[in-house]
């Protein structure tokens, strides 16, 4: 018996992409570790000083505060929640492996308020960390597919995740979460790729509409959440983690191709994620902001429709 409904996207046990491909062989991926030009990063970057997030904000607007990566605070008038958390000193196993996090969490755990729920895009560990997750005990967690077996929480049968397929929707309190398609694939270990889903969320809570792409290259998926889903004010869509282009573009969206997302999805404004943490690909710290300044020149889209906080800093919306 089929563990999940069959789709464009899954085959009743694995998933996949509809468009193309997305991960990568052990023969290509053993080719990019032989040819890598990896630019060096610093070990540590100092983070600026920035005002807390706000307490609270009008109806019909949303405040988004970037802590790192992919990890956003967004509050609306009555809803308060967060993105792939993760405050581990690495994003690899145990958050102790792996990639090293060279600038720390824009607000601390401590700093945080009391959440409505959590956003879990797939099971990358950039992306979950179940020690970081623990953070929000008693919280609801809406993820994709199979990925709730990766929260080991003790609260499982009382406040587990809230799987949904793409374009399945939940409402918790007043906010209506949508999982929408990316161009992705799903790995903790070398034995269960593709065994979990993969995607981005769409919110719409007290009068605001938020995007938070996830993880992903660049697809046809990103004009079909645009026609599905209109009315975006807010998109959080990834700009990092995309050289060398060979081997990442089924993945990872250069800020070129970040900005044609912000396009194609018809958000009133966009924020860069996913660079400047961990060291997960080729490029430099800086090479995804000085490529989306071009990008946006290129597309003729202002720094105000396509912008990037700083670490910790807060914008209303």
């Amino acid at each position: 018996m089929a563990r999940y409904p069959t789709s464009d996207h899954c085959d009743g046990e694995r998933f996949f992409n509809p468009y193309r491909k997305a991960d990568r062989s052990l023969a290509e991926l053993i080719r990019w570790m032989q040819t890598r030009e990896t630019v060096e990063w610093p070990r540590r970057v100092a983070l600026a000083s920035h005002e807390p997030p706000p307490s609270s904000v009008e109806p019909g607007r949303v405040a988004i505060t970037f802590i790192g990566h992919s990890t956003f605070l967004i509050r609306t008038a009555h809803a308060v929640f967060i993105t792939d958390p993760v405050f581990t000193t690495h994003a690899g196993p145990f958050g102790i492996m792996g990639p090293r996090r060279v600038r720390r969490p824009g607000l601390s755990p401590s700093q945080l308020p009391t959440m409505n729920f959590v956003l879990l895009s797939h099971n990358h560990y950039d992306h979950l960390q179940p020690t970081s997750l623990a953070l929000f005990e008693g919280t609801p967690v809406v993820t994709a597919l199979g990925v709730g077996r990766h929260l080991h929480r003790a609260d499982e049968e009382q406040e587990g995740a809230r799987e949904l397929d793409w374009w399945g929707t939940i409402t918790i309190g007043g906010a209506e979460i949508t999982c929408v398609p990316a161009q992705h694939f799903s790995a903790r270990t070398p034995w269960d790729r593709n065994k979990t889903l993969w995607c981005g969320f769409v919110v719409r809570v007290d009068g605001v509409t938020i995007y938070f792409a996830g993880d992903s290259g660049y697809s046809p998926q990103f004009a079909e959440i645009g026609e599905r889903c209109p009315g975006i004010d807010v998109a959080l869509i990834p700009i990092g983690a995309y050289e060398p282009r060979w081997f990442m573009t089924p993945a990872h969206m250069n800020p070129d191709e970040a900005v044609r997302a912000h396009l194609d999805v018809g958000a009133h404004v966009s924020i860069g994620m996913h660079f400047g943490t961990f060291q997960l690909t080729d490029e430099g710290i800086d090479e995804p902001l000085e490529a989306l300044e071009a990008a946006r020149t290129e597309h003729g889209v202002s720094v105000e429709a396509f912008r990037v906080l700083e670490f910790g800093e807060s914008c209303l919306f």
